[in-house]
């Protein structure tokens, strides 16, 4: 066995914050770092701080980060002798593992054989039952018959759970609670899995009712040495995608932690594993845990576990992948204090979650707790990858030390130009169950009407203050105590649309900088005390406090208490008839790309059928006929790319269609 591997220059196949995150640690261990990019991130940060850089395609991740001989070549292009996947993309593919290992370059990772044993649901749920693991009853077989999965959903019984065997994140994943829903969502579950991850293929679980989600981090190496650091908690889910993670959980006790970690380290001992691994669990009310899938790659939620442990999961994967035995023992893993991690992602909260692109005008995050981004002011966020933006994770002495930091932090972390979950996450943390320890997967879907509550009282004064900015803009001289002050101290209406709702503000200069402005029933008594490096200072109500800002053309954005707004001035504008949201056309959600027509113009559809359907940042978006009818026309195909709210169908009505 070679017990020595060195390299001197890693590619890391991979984009954003990771590719970030993998070059830091890189840097400080001497390694050179190599990056690759499409075309949609060639100004991307990541492409700059890196030594080099590489072009391997267009912007679909099919045509460059999925592109594993273009993968190849930049390493032969660059010299480089490593390979760090990061997590997503290519990381638990086995071919991408073998090609490394064919063109002499070391993959900072397992073996393709491990990937094929424990990276594949199916595959790693029988090894795994032949170990006496404890594993949810299901069926992973390889007769992927629509018929024979549905038999097995049966024999199982509702609810089920459809997941796509080579995949994660919540891609190609469905709960399906009756018999009749089953078909439509392994279709859709189907699709999802053969665009996110090329491969079809699912699994079926009985679905345990609002578990908790415990994942054990694993690291082993080549020389027959195995470690666990302990558990993470991912129980706030979205979609079965992970919104909030922490360490240590708080229903874990030091002997659920034992017997957990002994699970996992004796999982991969039986294969032979080599680098970072995660094994995930559902963990039970009466404290039963069953194992789900194993990641073979590094978790985007590792920071919590550093935090908490003191030890960089990068450094131990390079040092592993070099051939260098673990440099700790079981016996001195200690964990200290408490780390929670949000994910903030490019995503509208008020609009289902429909993933955002554009452009970044305004980017600062809080320098008071850890954070991992590739983003600035002026950067584009592109349709093509995954929602994920950044990570923020706080560390506490106790739990609700890291709560009360990371809280703080978001409310400061500025974020404008394009719409992210930020107030979403904070409200996450602030919420009284989240807050006692008692969030389950279920969190979000039983609190979603909570989470998502409008602040009236803070829009309204957020509202206030930016019609006194418009004001102030359109009056150079207002506040000065010149003449504009005494020839504008008539009521002025101020028709605004914020975040694609008009609005109408009356507003009374007083002079000073003060303004009365009236938003719908409510007055406000406001005073703008000074503007400077994007923030505004100023007072309503009697307290002072502060909100960021810029202007982007005649758009303002504002954000307030944690909250983003989009700001468009009216006034002045030409009055148009708005749309009735009946008129049959279908407009697109987001940015996208079509990846399914469901009917042809002359069909019959009711109200609510599938039309078309997007995919956007690796999720598929299903858009339907808001009315019954005929499909009058289509204005999209299979492949292309539709901008937000283009039109992209229109149904004639049942009444008209009858007529003509």
């Amino acid at each position: 066995m070679q017990t020595s591997t060195p390299f001197h220059k890693i590619l890391i196949a991979n984009r954003g914050e990771i590719a970030m995150r993998v070059m830091r640690t890189a840097r400080v261990l001497g390694y050179r770092t190599v990056a690759v990019f499409s075309t949609a991130d060639r100004n991307a940060r990541h492409v700059r701080e890196a030594d080099q850089a590489v072009w391997i395609g267009e912007s679909l991740p099919a045509q460059s980060y999925l592109n594993i001989p273009a993968i190849i070549e930049a390493a032969r292009l660059s010299g480089a002798d490593a390979v760090h996947p990061g997590y997503g993309f290519l990381a638990e593919n086995e071919d991408f593992a073998q090609a490394c290992h064919d063109a002499g370059l070391v993959f900072i990772g397992p073996s393709p054989q491990a990937i094929v044993e424990m990276g594949n649901k199916a595959g790693a749920k029988r090894l795994m039952m032949d170990a006496g693991v404890p594993c949810i009853p299901g069926y992973q077989g390889a007769d992927q018959g629509e018929g024979r999965l549905h038999e097995e959903a049966h024999r199982i019984g509702y609810p089920v759970m459809i997941k796509a065997t080579a995949g994660g994140g919540g891609r190609g994943m469905r709960l399906v609670t009756s018999h009749d829903a089953f078909l439509d969502a392994l279709r859709s579950a189907k699709s999802e899995a053969q665009s996110a991850f090329g491969n079809p293929e699912v699994i079926l679980e009985r679905a345990i009712v609002e578990p908790r989600h415990i994942e054990i981090q694993v690291f082993a190496d080549r020389h027959g040495n195995a470690i666990h650091l302990g558990e993470r908690d991912c129980s706030v889910q979205r979609r079965h995608q992970k919104v909030v993670e922490e360490a240590p959980s708080p229903a874990v006790n030091a002997e659920l932690r034992q017997r957990m970690g002994e699970t996992a380290v004796a999982a991969v001992r039986a294969i032979r594993y080599e680098g970072a691994g995660t094994l995930e669990f559902l963990l039970d009310a009466d404290g039963n845990f069953y194992f789900m899938e194993m990641n073979t790659r590094l978790q985007v939620e590792h920071p919590v576990t550093e935090a908490i442990t003191g030890l960089d999961l990068v450094e131990l994967q390079l040092r592993v992948a070099a051939g260098e035995p673990l440099p700790i023992r079981q016996e001195d893993v200690r964990w200290e204090g408490h780390a929670i991690e949000v994910r903030l992602c490019a995503e509208d909260a008020y609009q289902g979650f429909m993933p955002q692109s554009g452009t970044v005008v305004q980017w600062q995050m809080p320098d008071t707790i850890r954070v991992e981004d590739a983003l600035e002011a002026g950067a584009e966020i592109p349709p093509y990858y995954d929602s994920m933006i950044a990570k923020l994770i706080a560390y506490g002495r106790n739990r609700d030390e890291a709560r009360r930091k990371l809280h703080a932090a978001l409310q400061d972390a500025v974020a404008l130009g394009v719409r992210t979950n930020q107030e979403f996450l904070a409200r996450c943390l602030a919420h009284p169950v989240f807050a006692a320890g008692d969030a389950t997967t279920g969190f979000i879907g039983r609190h979603g009407e909570a989470l998502l509550q409008i602040d009236e009282a803070n829009t309204l004064r957020a509202h206030a203050l930016a019609a006194a900015m418009l004001y102030q803009t359109d009056s150079p001289g207002a506040g000065k105590g010149n003449g504009v002050d005494i020839a504008h101290r008539l009521p002025i209406a101020f028709y605004m649309e914020v975040d694609g709702k008009q609005c109408v503000a009356t507003l009374v200069n007083c002079g000073g900088g003060r303004f009365s402005v009236t938003v719908g029933e409510q007055k406000q008594e406001l005073q703008i005390i000074g503007q400077q490096a994007g923030l505004v200072r100023f007072s309503c109500g009697g307290l002072i406090e502060s909100a960021a800002f810029t202007r982007d053309g005649g758009v303002l954005h504002l954000q307030f208490r944690g909250a983003a707004y989009r700001i468009v001035d009216l006034t002045h504008a030409a009055q148009t008839q708005g749309e009735d949201a009946s008129d049959g056309r279908i407009r697109a959600a987001m940015n996208g790309r079509v990846v399914a027509v469901h009917v042809a113009i002359g069909d019959m559809v009711k109200a609510g059928q599938p039309v078309l359907t997007l995919d956007a940042m690796k999720m598929e978006h299903v858009h339907t006929a808001p009315v019954a009818g005929r499909v009058k026309s289509m204005s999209a195909v299979m492949g292309d790319q539709v901008a937000v709210h283009r039109v992209i169908a229109e149904i004639e009505s049942a009444e008209v269609a009858r007529a003509a």
